[in-house]
């Protein structure tokens, strides 16, 4: 089931059809640990949307997000701890990354909310005081207030990398600002987990030439998305549930950097793809 948030209502796929729920309310609807045997019944009551319904999930798709915050997770692949050291050498900060990828607690940290996230084919931003950018690919956990992750979305975690490499005590302004998160298209719905062979990859394109591309796999992934949800659940509480990036293997090297009208594509086996434009 793929849920889709939209101006004018809900979208709720079934891999055949399309249904509109009309007049209701995101925060509750997301938020209920029988999420999918609430919307597989909803279902049961709807007649399937006729007309062009990509042209409306087109023109009014949102992100799938309205009082819930974004949590990420770092260093949470191999890829991801040995960039992290790289961008930190000068600084003598990558002892810290090679510690927590060993270490049993995981790094968390608050990403933002919908007033800083980009909607599918909206705009993510880089800061105008970094000097190296990238996106990172995530897959992004949609956990209720209880704590059960009930589906799976996309997550494009915007980075500073020349301002998180200059010290690790910068992460929060490297990585928390206007534009600094993408997510969408939908929520893909599941009663179980993601098969390890999941592939998420990453296309950057620039006018018509790719410029980046890679991809990874959830089997890279050092630590499981039920782990991570139960240390950020520990302490922290999420009236409206939560939305967790759980860290990424694609790290674009010191070759690269993001310009303004960059086009990124993030695409998960299952769940679709996540397009953004660099502004």
């Amino acid at each position: 089931m793929k849920i889709y948030r939209i101006q004018s209502g809900i979208v709720l796929n079934d891999q055949e059809n399309y249904y509109l729920l009309e007049n209701e309310d995101w925060d509750s609807f997301f938020n209920d640990d029988a999420l999918l045997n609430k919307a597989e019944a909803k279902i049961m009551a709807l007649k399937p949307m006729s007309g062009d319904t990509s042209r409306l999930l087109e023109s009014q798709l949102m992100a799938p997000i309205e009082k819930q915050e974004i949590w990420a997770s770092g260093v949470t692949y191999y890829n991801s701890k040995l960039g992290r050291q790289e961008e930190s050498r000068d600084s003598s900060g990558g002892a810290f990354y090679a510690h927590v990828y060993e270490a049993e607690r995981p790094e968390l940290f608050y990403k933002g909310n919908v007033f800083r996230t980009a909607k599918p084919g909206g705009m993510v931003r880089i800061r105008q005081d970094s000097t190296w950018n990238v996106p990172e690919p995530e897959l992004t956990l949609a956990i209720t207030s209880s704590g059960k992750i009930i589906g799976y979305t996309i997550g494009n975690d915007m980075s500073s990398r020349s301002i998180e490499g200059e010290n690790p005590l910068y992460l929060p302004q490297a990585k928390t600002y206007d534009g600094s998160a993408g997510l969408g298209p939908c929520i893909y719905v599941t009663d179980e987990p993601l098969d390890k062979t999941t592939r998420i990859r990453l296309v950057i394109y620039r006018g018509e030439s790719v410029i980046f591309e890679g991809e990874t796999r959830l089997s890279e992934m050092k630590r499981s998305p039920e782990e991570l949800a139960s240390f950020l659940y520990r302490e922290c509480s999420f009236q409206y549930g939560c939305f967790l990036m759980t860290g990424t293997g694609i790290v674009p090297g010191k070759d690269f950097t993001l310009n303004k009208g960059d086009e990124i594509h993030i695409s998960i086996d299952s769940i679709g793809t996540l397009i953004n434009i660099v502004n």
